[in-house]
C-alpha cells in the first residue's frame, strides 16, 4: 500500500510539473504572486452558514491555486492567511481559524513535498498557539528550496514588517538605513517582490499586505469570493498581467519612439 501511495504521489507530481498553461504573450515574467484571500465570511453568510464554515471552504481552494500557479510557472507565492488586525474578530472565530490552520498544515507538508517547494511562515509567530508555532517551525525546517517558496502570512502586517526590518538594520549597525537594508531584513527576503497581487472579494484596498514589496506590483481585483476562486479565475489574472506594460516609472522602448 505504501509503495502504491508513493507511486501515485510521483505520478501526481509529474503531471503537475508537465501541465503547462499557454497564455498569449507569456514570457515567464510572472514569477511571484501575492494573494489576499478575502470573502470567506460573505460566502458563508450568503449560504446561511457560519463564518467558520466559510473559512473551511476557503482552505480547500488553496491546493488548486498552488497547482495552477505551478502550471503557470510561478515559483513564489505569498498567501495572506491571518493579519495582525484579525485578532479584533470574535474569539470564537479566531480560535476556529487557528485550529483550521493547524489541521491544514498536514496537507501543506504534503504539498511542499509534491512540488519540491519550501514553506515559510511570515509574520510574528510569538502570539500564535504553542502547538501551531511548533508545527510551523517543523514544516519550515523540512524544506530548503530557495527557488520555489510558499509564504504563508500568519499574524502578518506590512507596517509591522517594515518597522521590524528597520530596527534589525539599526541593530546591525546600518547608518543610514537604505532601501537595500530594509529589503534584506523583510520576512520575504528570499523571495522576489510580487509581480502580481490578487485580491478576491472585490474590495479595492491592499489591507496592510506586503506594502513595501508591492510598490510596483500589478493589481488584480475580482468580485469572486475566495471559496469560489479557482483555476479559471487565476488564469484570467495571469492573462491580464501579461497584457499590461510594466514601466517602473520609466518608459518602454515603444513609448520612447512616439
Amino acid at each position: 500500500m505504501k509503495k502504491q501511495f508513493a507511486l501515485l504521489r510521483k505520478v501526481r507530481t509529474s503531471v503537475a510539473k508537465k501541465s503547462e498553461i499557454n497564455i498569449p504573450g507569456a514570457d515567464g515574467r510572472l514569477q511571484s504572486v501575492g494573494i489576499i484571500m478575502d470573502g470567506n465570511g460573505r460566502w458563508a453568510k450568503a449560504r446561511g452558514l457560519s463564518r467558520s464554515e466559510g473559512h473551511k471552504a476557503g482552505a480547500k481552494v488553496i491546493e488548486d491555486v498552488i497547482r495552477t500557479l505551478n502550471d503557470l510557472g510561478v515559483h513564489h507565492v505569498t498567501l495572506y492567511a491571518f493579519s495582525t488586525e484579525n485578532w479584533k474578530r470574535p474569539k470564537e472565530e479566531v480560535d476556529g481559524i487557528m485550529n483550521l490552520i493547524y489541521a491544514y498544515l498536514r496537507r501543506v507538508k504534503e504539498i511542499s513535498a509534491e512540488y519540491e517547494t519550501s514553506v515559510r511562515f511570515i509574520g510574528d509567530k510569538s502570539p500564535l498557539p504553542k502547538r501551531l508555532r511548533e508545527k510551523c517551525i517543523e514544516i519550515e525546517n523540512m524544506s530548503s528550496s530557495k527557488t520555489h517558496i510558499i509564504n504563508i502570512a500568519l499574524n502578518y502586517g506590512g507596517r509591522d514588517e517594515i518597522v521590524r526590518a528597520v530596527n534589525e538594520a539599526i541593530r546591525e549597525g546600518c547608518n543610514p538605513v537604505t532601501e537595500a537594508d530594509i529589503s534584506r531584513h523583510l520576512y520575504t527576503s528570499d523571495s522576489p517582490d510580487p509581480d502580481l497581487i490578487i485580491r478576491t472579494g472585490g474590495d479595492l484596498r491592499i489591507s496592510n499586505f506586503m506594502i513595501w514589496q508591492s510598490a510596483y506590483s500589478e493589481l488584480y481585483v475580482t468580485d469572486t469570493l475566495w471559496p469560489d476562486f479557482g483555476r479559471e479565475e487565476l488564469i484570467k489574472a495571469a492573462e491580464e498581467f501579461y497584457k499590461r506594460k510594466r514601466r517602473y516609472g520609466g518608459l518602454n522602448p515603444e513609448d520612447e519612439a512616439k
